[in-house]
């Protein structure tokens, strides 16, 4: 095609693109069987030989896990889809128009749909010279974070015209994160029919293995919980937020300690009315809605617990959102013309 019947090319926009991790298309066998596939199968997730890994994965995992986690997506599972893809889709609808006429928001899964390299192209496309790609990951953790930029960054070298790319870096301790989370916790606390006696943080388990390799992802989750139970002190008052973590996986060591053991201690100990959140979550899924607030529930109640309370993640709430579009304008620094 010459010059002069060439299509015009779209330019000069700013693209964000919101990522999170994944999730099935539908709450059955066969579609978790198709993302955990894709999920496992990342190096960086699971890091095993793959001779070694593969087989074990194919031959055994995929063969017995698929329908028993799609038995708990139905118990959490929505009309508009999983909770995890319904709340990142409102997230980034909320954050549409934020930051100027000329920044696109949109939305990513690093496994399953919506594809990440697929919204990226689709962002390019819509004239995004420079996109800022926003993994959701409070904590940096390399099965998560550098995940996602490694998706990114392969997409981009399929591309003969590539954008401009910035990443967010982890917001663990920065000060619009820890307001958001303590704003949130009181009104969730505010609302209960009960005074807790003890009050968890359970952010997702991790291998021992990745803390001796130098990932800095344990070190963060402790500093938001510390951060953030100095900013809950008058709330908290002679309690402490205790950290633990969940989603054990294999037989290997894992950071502890271990939130289902806790809460089945707890009882025993004294505690018998807990809450717990998940502030390593930027939005509610399988393992907050059905890990922590159905079986978590159910350990500490069967251990003698009377009380138990989930508090929800930010998702797309008010409080949430402003955060977002606080810690986003900070890095559209130099890209976005003032207002």
């Amino acid at each position: 095609m010459s010059p002069a019947n060439h299509p015009p090319v779209a330019t000069g926009r700013i693209g964000v693109l919101l990522v999170n991790l994944g999730t099935p298309d539908a709450p059955d066998a066969k579609s978790v069987r198709r993302y955990l596939g894709e999920f496992l199968s990342d190096r960086r997730v699971v890091e095993i030989p793959q001779l070694v890994w593969q087989p074990i994965l194919r031959g055994i995992i995929l063969r017995t896990r698929p329908k028993k986690s799609a038995h708990a997506y139905r118990q959490v599972w929505r009309k508009d889809g999983s909770p995890l893809a319904a709340i990142t889709r409102a997230q980034a609808a909320a954050l549409q128009g934020a930051f100027g006429p000329e920044v696109i928001v949109d939305h990513a899964m690093r496994y399953g749909r919506p594809a990440l390299g697929e919204r990226l192209r689709a962002l390019k496309d819509q004239g995004c010279e420079r996109i800022l790609l926003a993994p959701l990951y409070p904590q940096y953790c390399a099965a998560t974070t550098a995940t996602a930029n490694d998706e990114a960054f392969r997409a981009l070298a399929a591309m003969r015209w590539q954008p401009a790319l910035r990443t967010l870096p982890p917001y663990h301790d920065d000060p619009a994160y820890i307001t958001a989370l303590k704003a949130s916790v009181e009104a969730s606390l505010a609302s209960l029919d009960f005074t807790p006696d003890a009050i968890l943080a359970s952010f997702h388990g991790m291998p021992q293995r990745t803390l001796e390799l130098g990932d800095p992802y344990h070190c963060h989750c402790r500093k938001t919980a510390r951060l953030l139970g100095e900013a809950l002190k008058e709330t908290l008052g002679a309690r402490e937020l205790t950290v633990t973590f969940q989603s054990r996986f294999g037989r290997a060591r894992w950071l502890e300690p271990a939130t289902d053991t806790v809460l089945a201690a707890l009882p025993a100990q004294g505690a018998k009315k807990i809450a717990i959140l998940a502030p390593g979550f930027s939005a509610d899924c399988l393992e907050t809605l059905e890990e922590l607030a159905i079986r978590g529930r159910e350990t500490f109640l069967s251990a003698g617990g009377t009380d138990f309370a989930y508090l929800p993640c930010l998702n797309d709430s008010a409080t949430g959102t402003d955060m977002l579009r606080s810690i986003l304008s900070r890095e559209l620094e130099g890209w976005v013309r003032p207002a």
